[in-house]
């Protein structure tokens, strides 16, 4: 077989995916999200005939690195982190794209050298080129670059053709509303609002866009996706791991921050927002934001808040012991950093009123898990009353976003016999099982995304505005009460004991993912 026929990329992207000629510049490129998703998900689209003929990539950092051995750091990563094999033929033709600048963050004198680059690689192939700005760094320098690239015109370039410049920016999107509010005046004085692509990596999943399609795509859910069938929502983001070596990172951040206001609560708006008029990126970022708008500020005090919060102590994982997070290196020993949050949130609109969500996230947990549960209402009557005879459970569908991407249902059926009997029984449908293991991963999506100019999976800045105003006040209180109120779970277990409360108080309780 011919290589054009194997390697499309040798041809450029299919017709449906169109995408510019296009140069990708990673700041932060020697970063461990490099390494790990971004240079593997650029190879895996050029594996798959998915960039454009003419494509670059050029790294930046502060290092002075040479070309070849940027190129060497970039096999290695695929070679390490690829979702599969890497073939030379596919690599020889990226990595004789594959370029790199040296220069500091805050140096004008970097970006136009930067710029020259750029035209250089124009004027060689004799056309101009996108240019795709991939922030991937720590948050510190987010302002000068993104200052830098107005600075140098490179934000401008080509600015009403279709090769305008694009900016992906990473999380964390400032540490408050506030600071959110400063990104974004800072970003929309250099880039227009349709430039910028907020990324959060959980929007790539395939589940996660699954969940649009099983709710708008299937009769049997719209119709009953209302407070007059579903009972309540729980959404869970479970990490077996601990703070590992970014203590330094979480002890200024804690999981509110670094979970739920992103992550979380995109989860929370997918699965709440009303039918768009169209797929196209605003009218879903809309329903998003709609959603987001409706939900009613927190009780913070009190008997009964909305709100937990906890650090984990030691315990057992994976059948080892693990230390605390205050044992943790790093960790100051008068920490109030939590290292688990959970929210009870309440949607003030006619689809959900009365509706409660729960959410939660936190590390050293029983296992690694993220899933959207929604439970439905138990049956009216008494037909069938839960005896010895007859076990019922209520109706769920769970959408699991990792690790083993799917949905299930539970449902409640008769056992075989001469007698009524009945149990739960669980249906299962696994991505893995039925399209096979080889999905693409987040990153490759939106990557490819953000190319062709579809906003569809990143945020708004109004968006993000909307869940800083939720989270702020939360972030607020728990700085000013300190280690008051900061509970505690051993490491492995599902959560400490207030979180159980928030669901108690309505007659509910958390589900064992």
């Amino acid at each position: 077989m011919a290589e054009e026929t194997r390697h499309p990329f040798l041809h450029g992207l299919s017709k449906h995916r169109g995408s510019p000629p296009t140069v990708i510049i990673i700041f932060g490129a020697s970063g461990d999200l490099t390494a790990r998703k971004l240079i593997p998900a650029i190879y895996n689209l050029a594996h798959d005939g998915l960039l454009p003929a003419d494509f670059y990539l050029i790294g930046f950092g502060r290092k002075a690195i040479p070309d070849a051995e940027f190129q060497k750091m970039a096999a290695d990563a695929i070679k390490e982190f690829s979702r599969r094999e890497p073939s030379p033929d596919v690599w020889a033709r990226l990595a004789a794209r594959t370029l790199y600048v040296s220069g500091g963050y805050d140096e004008k004198p970097a970006y136009d050298r930067l710029g020259a680059r750029i035209a250089g690689l124009e004027k060689e192939i004799g056309q101009e080129l996108q240019s795709l700005f991939y922030i991937s760094t720590p948050p510190t320098v987010f302002a000068p670059i993104i200052q830098n690239l107005g600075a140098s015109g490179l934000a401008a370039r080509y600015l009403r053709q279709r090769h305008q410049s694009k900016c992906i920016i990473e999380k964390p999107f400032g540490r408050d509303l506030a600071s959110a509010q400063a990104l974004n005046l800072e970003l929309t004085t250099v880039f227009d609002e349709s430039q910028v692509f907020r990324i959060d990596h959980y929007l790539g999943k395939e589940t996660v866009q699954d969940l649009l399609v099983q709710r708008f795509a299937n009769a049997i859910f719209e119709p009953i996706w209302n407070r007059n069938f579903i009972d309540h929502v729980q959404i869970t983001v479970a990490e077996q791991v601990g703070v590992e070596a970014r203590a330094g990172y979480y002890e200024q951040s804690g999981c509110l921050r670094d979970m739920i206001q992103n992550h979380t609560m995109q989860l929370l708006a997918l699965t709440a927002m009303e039918p768009p008029v169209s797929m196209d990126a605003e009218s879903v970022r809309d329903e998003k934001v709609k959603v987001l708008k409706a939900i009613q500020p927190l009780r913070l005090d009190g008997a009964n808040p909305d709100v937990a919060r906890a650090q984990y102590g030691a315990g057992v994982i994976g059948g080892k012991p693990v230390p605390g997070y205050l044992q943790e290196k790093d960790v100051s020993p008068a920490s109030a950093t939590e290292t688990f949050a959970a929210l009870r949130l309440s949607i003030n609109n006619w689809r959900w009123q009365g509706v409660p969500f729960y959410l939660r996230s936190g590390k050293h947990l029983a296992r690694r898990v993220s899933e959207i549960a929604v439970r439905f209402k138990r049956t009216p009557g008494s037909l069938f009353a839960e005896t010895d005879r007859s076990m019922l459970a209520a109706n769920t569908l769970a959408f699991q976003i990792q690790p083993d991407e799917g949905l299930s249902l539970i449902l409640n059926a008769k056992i075989p016999g001469l007698e009524t009997r009945t149990q739960p029984v669980k249906m299962n449908f696994k991505y893995a099982t039925t399209f096979g293991s080889n999905t693409p991963e987040a990153y490759e999506r939106l990557v490819l995304d953000a190319m062709i100019g579809d906003g569809t999976l990143f945020i708004r800045g109004d968006e993000t505005e909307r869940s800083w105003q939720l989270c702020t006040p939360i972030l607020e209180h728990w700085a000013a009460q300190g280690r008051t109120g900061l509970d505690t779970y051993a490491s492995g277990a599902w959560g400490p004991p207030s979180a159980e409360a928030l669901l108690a108080a309505n007659g509910h309780s958390w589900r064992e993912p």
